[in-house]
């Protein structure tokens, strides 16, 4: 912790997660509590990170937040909740007595820097990892140690999935105030070594329709929805947790699937309907589909969440072949050499007879470029002071 003028300071990371049982719509718009239970899979911060600095001093005069180096509106609802609710339970644990460690006044204003090495707002749960971030430096700063899910849910609800590595479940809970919709590890990330997520990056462009509008418009109008949340995704989400605990890829992969598709089927179900996908989604779940029938099995599997790019789940020995079909099917403009990313893939050639299942015509840069990451742990703290994204003075450090 980093201590000039009185000025305390800490840094940390949080991953993005990706939910193969998803989260749509909520029971309450004000304590953000889901009307389904969701379960995801925590993305490796290598490849996916928010890094958010926050910093109490008594020589500010009012709270203050930077995304990605611009100044951003600090009254935002959300913004405001998850800071009440950190506020409050430091004061909680202040009146019962602990010994403070921490040289702090619960008066101090707070400053917030926070950027992402990802685009933001492009459906890549960016503001998840951002709102786990979020409470967890605020945490940290405040001397608060209890479970963070309400903290990160009221900003984001799918952010109290990022609080844990491996793979995570949000119980939706029953309680009106909310107590127990919380995030709980169904299995740590060192638990399915070969599994690999690449994300096939569509559009990096912001959507059209948010999800926290689309959301609610779901909620509002889609039976489908309705029927969804109460008679499908019970069954599902216990099915989901023994294929991960069994590690059985071809239960996970299909499961994974016809999650992602009844979700978009609910957003169709919509009324206007919403739709996230773009043409060249619906061709990434031709190829996926297509990839699959020529091996007899569930080799790959997608998901989308509410934005065109494709989360695509495989086994560390299919990767280097779905690659190449992906490179055959959209093949890249300009920037072959930077089409990849994240961990690195062997080049192999595509067999004729796969060429030939595939059956399709390229589309030239429909896929702008790949990640290609595994399933990483939970929030970090940088203890290095050079990490730190504000200055001694409590302003973001200028861009290096």
């Amino acid at each position: 912790m980093a201590s000039e003028k009185q000025l305390v300071a800490v840094t940390c990371t949080a991953p993005v997660n990706i939910a193969v049982i998803k989260y749509w719509g909520k029971r309450d718009e004000d304590l953000i509590l889901p009307i389904n239970s969701s379960l995801s899979v925590t993305l490796h911060q290598d490849q996916l990170k928010t890094t958010t600095t926050a910093a109490i001093s008594k020589d500010f005069t009012e709270d203050r937040i930077w995304l990605n180096g611009r100044e951003e509106d600090v009254g935002q609802p959300r913004l405001q909740a998850c800071l009440r609710e950190i506020r409050r339970l430091a004061r909680k644990r202040r009146s019962a007595g602990d010994e403070d460690p921490l040289p702090l006044s619960l008066s101090y204003k707070v400053h917030i820097a926070s950027v992402n090495n990802f685009p933001t707002a492009a459906g890549l749960a960016s503001s998840a990892a951002g709102y786990a971030c979020l409470a967890y430096a605020l945490a940290r700063v405040y001397g608060v140690e209890s479970d963070l899910s309400e903290v990160a849910r009221r900003g984001s609800g799918s952010a109290c999935r990022s609080l844990y590595g491996g793979f995570v479940e949000w119980q939706m809970g029953e309680r009106a105030d909310g107590k127990d919709s919380i995030a709980r590890q169904v299995a740590p990330e060192s638990h399915w070594p070969e599994l690999r997520v690449l994300i096939l990056v569509v559009s990096a462009e912001k959507k059209l329709m948010g999800s926290t509008a689309g959301m609610q418009t779901s909620v509002e109008t889609s039976s489908l929805l309705r029927f969804r949340a109460e008679s499908v995704v019970p069954a599902r989400m216990a099915e989901m947790t023994r294929c991960v605990q069994e590690r059985d890829f071809q239960g996970f992969g299909q499961l994974t699937m016809k999650d992602s598709n009844q979700f978009h089927a609910t957003c169709l179900d919509t009324f206007p309907p919403i739709s996230y996908l773009s043409d060249t989604s619906r061709r990434i779940v031709q190829l996926v589909h297509r990839f699959n029938a020529h091996h007899g099995q569930t080799k790959v599997a997608y998901t989308f969440d509410a934005g065109p790019n494709a989360v695509v789940f495989a086994l560390d020995d299919t990767v280097p072949e779905f690659v190449a079909a992906v490179r055959q099917c959209f093949p890249p403009e300009l920037n072959g050499d930077k089409f990849l990313k994240g961990l690195p893939v062997r080049p192999v050639p595509l067999s004729e007879e796969l060429k030939a299942a595939l059956d399709v015509d390229p589309t030239p840069g429909g896929v702008k470029y790949i990640i290609a990451t595994q399933v990483g742990p939970g929030p970090q703290i940088l203890d290095d002071r050079q990490a730190h994204l504000l200055g001694p003075d409590g302003l973001p450090k200028p861009a290096a």
